[in-house]
């Protein structure tokens, strides 16, 4: 007769090894057919249900033996172990989540907006909500009431949220931009209180814009929520470059177009950031006081490219102008001197 105290290690031993290579050949496996496959999903589920899995298959010899071999009197022992067993259960499941959610934040950090600033903060949270609810559902198991304890919370959390309320909304704020998606990383914005610039970083916070000389200007998120936006990306980054431009009276307008428009495609040309293939265009829409005025109509590959557009279509068409003798009249003002000895007769006269 083998006795008790060599028995009982043997058949821990020899469940767990047993279990345990069947584990390891099984991942194996399963890590051959998920290394074909096109997801990075399934490789994050596997690598984080390793740990968990180990931990329940060393709890489970431990219940299987008490199971076989009863060791006390009137089941004391059967009830810790079987509440032993639940709480491992829980752990791991814990465990699990918390491995499979880290894994996931660090693989999408790249694609995500918020994970790339505040992929940390958001971690954090996750894991911090994970780790309550595992408690909570720790202490139910070993027969712990948790309706005190989460009416506490109730009120706690309550009075949590009035005290970080402008926090909480700018947080919310960041994940309806991240979810909308008015704005994202690298784009173009016009506030409506006149800032512009580029979308440098999204935190849980606030919203970062890199201003063209280089500046930053830091927004909370509650308020980009609810401000008016340009977005110069939207629906594309290609956008009109339009000029406006006047003429004399006597100017042959045909003339005009023509030039303007050759002046226009050398300079899609030249720079970098004009549509080559872009066919420019000018619309006369204004007799103005002293001038004839219309919009010449260009194209940009994004907003930043506008301004060397318009820098160097200025430079040509002052130069081509001058060669063609088409004259841009300078503001004039006209005092019509016999209308004003037609009123001053007038006082004299009442005087």
């Amino acid at each position: 007769m083998i006795p008790r105290w060599v028995l009982i290690p043997v058949m821990f031993f020899v469940w767990v090894t047993g279990l345990l290579f069947i584990k390891n050949v099984a991942f194996r496996a399963v890590r051959r057919i998920t290394k074909k496959t096109t997801t990075r999903l399934d490789d994050i589920f596997v690598r984080s249900a390793g740990f968990p899995v180990t931990l329940l298959i060393v709890v489970s010899g431990g219940a299987l033996v008490e199971h076989l071999m009863p060791l006390a009197v009137e089941g004391q022992i059967t009830y810790y172990f079987v509440t032993g067993f639940k709480a491992a259960m829980v752990v791991a499941a814990i465990l699990f989540a918390d491995r499979f959610i880290n894994g996931l934040t660090r693989e999408y950090a790249d694609r995500i907006e918020i994970l790339k600033t505040s992929g940390v903060v958001v971690r954090g949270f996750v894991r911090l909500g994970l780790y309550g609810l595992g408690f909570l559902i720790l202490l139910d198991s070993f027969g712990i009431s948790v309706t005190p304890i989460l009416a506490s919370l109730g009120i706690g959390s309550l009075a949590v949220a009035l005290a970080l309320q402008p926090t909480l909304e700018n947080f919310f704020s960041g994940l309806q931009i991240i979810v909308d998606k008015p704005v994202q990383l690298g784009h173009f914005i016009k506030l409506d209180s006149g800032e512009e610039g580029y979308v440098y970083k999204i935190s849980w916070r606030s919203t970062w814009i890199r201003m063209l000389p280089n500046n930053v200007v830091v927004i909370p998120n509650n308020v980009l929520v609810n401000s008016r936006i340009i977005n110069y990306y939207y629906p594309d980054k290609e956008l009109a470059v339009l000029v406006e431009v006047g003429v004399h009276y006597g100017s042959d307008l045909e003339h005009v177009e023509r030039v303007t428009i050759e002046v226009a495609k050398e300079t899609m040309r030249e720079v970098s950031g004009g549509i080559e293939g872009f066919e420019p265009a000018i619309k006369y829409h204004t007799l103005g006081d002293f001038s004839i005025h219309f919009t010449t109509v260009m194209r940009a590959r994004e907003f930043s490219d506008s301004y060397l557009i318009k820098h160097v279509f200025i430079k040509k068409l002052i130069k081509r102008y001058v060669q063609e003798k088409i004259v841009i009249p300078y503001p004039t003002q006209a005092v019509n001197y016999t209308q004003e000895d037609f009123f001053k007769n007038i006082h004299k006269e009442n005087d």
